[in-house]
């Protein structure tokens, strides 16, 4: 008969492996050695299946598979040898779950080591009950648990008692059986490991039943005197203190009956334990949740926000974060009592901790009523002022909803809107400024006022995006009420509408301004075509000009624009009518926004040309020089149609080479080279869709040079 050798020790594998220089040289010792063991397994060599079991977790804890060892821990576990019994309950633990089909064999086995003869196995089978057992399993021995759990061997107690907790999460049915125990639990007088796991299983039963005897323990440790075996900082045992607190936090929890029971006992610990060391504050702060979180009277209430007010005071940056994150929990339901502590709320705001500053803005917010909205706003504006940038988004924010929630009046809200975007500035948030908008339009008596404001709040300085995106809608609604001078509120100011016009002209051209606000100060002048009677040609000289705008945005508001005020020109899109009018288009021009065309006599010294004729549409185009710049030629187009139909939704697209395709008649910017013109027509005719591509290159000299 030929014996295996003797497999290696667990300590020599684990010195192999950690020589591998890569995976692969570490995978294939790994594999070489679980092809030994499997042959030992195979062979039912009881001598080395505790070190091969041994081995086989180690390896497991290092990634590699080892459920075929599943079935070998439970023969360690039926061992009679103490050793075997250690290394087969850890691996039940590691490679069992449950969903295995072993429990039956695993809870005849756990059965008899928990009436074995010596504690550790009595602990290594409550242990392991405790860490994997299924709900049957729990079902099946919950009885030896009970039973062990009043057993006078406190190193089983222990254990005992954290296996109930995991027999009750499995079974929540039982927690009856263990209540009776757990009391007796209670009276011990030892603050050690035992009691704790006792408390970790009372929190698990959360029975009202066990709240006076709490109540009890926690008043003779505040009451006894000096034990040096329990003393920190002259607290008594301040863990089980905490512990204690937690757990009344739990059992008074909607409750009645037990708040009321432990009302008295959280005012002693409130009012008596020592604030000058961290020991006592952590007392205290666990006092505050438990009273905040059960039902408790109002008083108790006051008493505990008091002792968070206090601790904002402390020097701490650690105590004053917790005091206000508490203070922010509470504040809804504690208003009253939270406002007292206002002053020294507001004083976090000039903290040097950034978290400190976040949570005392959030804070402040929430403190803030119709009674104190003026003085909390006038502190919330100065840290607007002076805060990092990171704040000032939900800073802004927050004033625009409490002032329009609480504001005293339309000219205070105004005037705070106006501080805001003044000093936040393009940190305001995009929704703000619909939004604000909204409010000035409903505030009917403050329009002179506001569009005053805002007019002189921009004067030189277009950095402040939203802001000139709110004044530039004011001044475009309001315009006729700012020249006018029709302002009741505050001495009115002497505009022209020149000067207005100025204004806007110059966000326009500032290099500050983003698209958006652009495209509010477009709009803004176009309004004013309306409400202004002395720069209307000025107005749509400007419109003009933006129709060859680069930007497609603004491109189109002037396009559409321009149609608007200049309503008898040729809008793109129109139906060509029957037969052949002629019919004038917008000019677009060729230098880019140098300036208007004024629109004079074609120049005798540069021809019209035909660009396009077919299938009954013909498109000329007739040119001009600026008067007020030479270097500004003017292309109208004229489209006739000869056919006996009408053309209906005609769309005239075009672009030089290199340059994007236009969805109306931009201006096109050219250089001193051969001109180059590609057109696109689309149109609807004898109820069929045309469409058709060209190129126009018979561009005369004079035209482009």
């Amino acid at each position: 008969l030929i014996r295996m050798p003797a497999p290696i020790r667990l300590r020599e594998l684990i010195r192999t492996i950690r020589t591998a220089r890569t995976q692969a040289e570490e995978r294939e010792m790994i594999q070489k050695e679980c092809a030994a063991i499997r042959s030992s397994f195979r062979e039912e060599d009881n001598t080395y299946r505790c070190r091969n079991v041994a081995k086989l977790l180690y390896m497991h804890m290092l990634g590699y598979p080892a459920h075929f060892g599943q079935l070998e821990c439970l023969k360690l576990i039926a061992s009679q040898k103490f050793t075997d019994k250690r290394i087969g309950y850890l691996g039940a633990m590691l490679l069992l779950d449950e969903r295995q089909d072993v429990h039956l064999l695993m809870t005849n086995c756990i059965k008899n080591d928990l009436n074995h003869s010596t504690q550790y196995v009595q602990g290594l089978a409550l242990c392991t009950l405790g860490c994997m057992g299924s709900s049957e399993m729990c079902r099946d021995l919950a009885g030896e648990v009970e039973k062990l759990l009043k057993t006078s061997n406190s190193y089983l107690r222990k254990k005992a008692a954290l296996c109930a907790v995991h027999v009750i999460r499995k079974v929540p049915e039982l927690m009856e059986m263990f209540l009776p125990a757990t009391k007796n639990l209670l009276n011990e007088k030892n603050h050690g490991n035992s009691r704790d796991c006792t408390y970790t299983l009372i929190g698990q039963l959360s029975s009202s039943q066990l709240v006076p005897q709490l109540v009890r323990i926690l008043k003779n440790l505040i009451m006894s005197g000096y034990s040096p075996e329990h003393d920190v900082s002259g607290i008594s045992d301040p863990f089980l203190q905490v512990r204690i607190l937690r757990l009344l936090r739990i059992l008074g929890r909607n409750d009645d009956d037990s708040s009321e029971a432990m009302n008295d006992i959280l005012a002693q610990v409130a009012t008596n334990t020592e604030t000058s060391k961290n020991v006592g504050n952590a007392i205290l702060y666990e006092t505050v949740l438990t009273i905040m979180d059960i039902k408790s009277e109002s008083g108790l209430r006051v008493l505990a926000i008091n002792i968070l007010g206090r601790f904002l005071l402390n020097n701490d940056k650690n105590i004053r974060y917790v005091a206000l994150t508490s203070l922010l929990k509470t504040v809804q339901t504690d208003h009253n009592a939270v406002q007292r502590h206002r002053s020294t709320i507001v004083d976090c705001l000039k903290d040097l901790d950034v978290s400190i500053k976040r949570r005392a803005m959030e804070l402040s917010f929430a403190l803030v009523n119709g009674n104190n909205v003026r003085g909390m706003m006038k502190e919330l504006l100065y840290f607007l002022d002076s805060c990092e940038p990171e704040f000032k988004a939900d800073c802004a924010s927050g004033i625009f909803l409490a002032a329009e929630k609480y504001a005293p009046s339309k000219r205070w809200h105004i005037d705070t809107i106006m501080r805001v975007l003044t000093t936040a500035g393009s940190y305001v948030r995009d929704d703000a400024v619909p939004n604000l908008i909204q409010l000035i339009t409903n505030s009917v008596e403050m329009h002179a006022y506001t569009v005053q404001r805002l007019y002189k709040a921009i004067l030189g300085d277009y950095s402040q995006q939203p802001l000139v995106q709110v004044a530039s809608w004011c001044i475009g609604e309001y315009g006729d009420l700012l020249v006018s001078g029709q302002c009741e509120e505050e001495e009115p100011i002497q505009v022209t509408e020149d000067e207005v016009l100025d204004i806007l002209e110059s966000v326009l051209i500032s290099n500050m301004s983003a698209s958006v606000t652009r495209g509010y100060a477009l709009t803004a002048i176009m309004k004013l075509s309306t409400r202004f009677t002395c720069t209307v040609n000025r107005i749509k000289k400007v419109v003009s000009i933006y129709g060859s705008s680069i930007d497609v945005e603004l491109q189109q508001r002037a396009v559409e624009y321009n149609q608007n005020i200049n309503p008898s020109t040729f809008l793109v899109g129109s139906p060509v009518t029957a037969p052949a009018p002629q019919i004038a288009q917008p000019p677009f021009l060729l230098d880019g926004l140098t300036s208007q065309p004024l629109f004079n006599d074609i120049a005798a010294g540069i021809p019209s040309i035909t660009a396009y004729n077919k299938n009954g549409l013909k498109i000329d185009f007739t040119f001009e020089r600026s008067n007020t710049n030479p270097s500004v030629t003017v292309i109208t187009i004229q489209a006739s149609n000869s056919t006996e139909l009408d053309m209906t939704d005609f769309v005239f697209q075009a672009a030089v080479p290199k340059c994007p395709v236009w969805s109306s008649l931009p201006s096109l910017e050219v250089h001193l080279q051969q001109l180059r013109m590609r057109i696109k027509l689309t149109y609807n005719h004898k109820g069929s869709a045309m469409q058709d591509l060209a190129e126009v290159n018979n561009f005369p000299p004079q035209s482009w040079q």
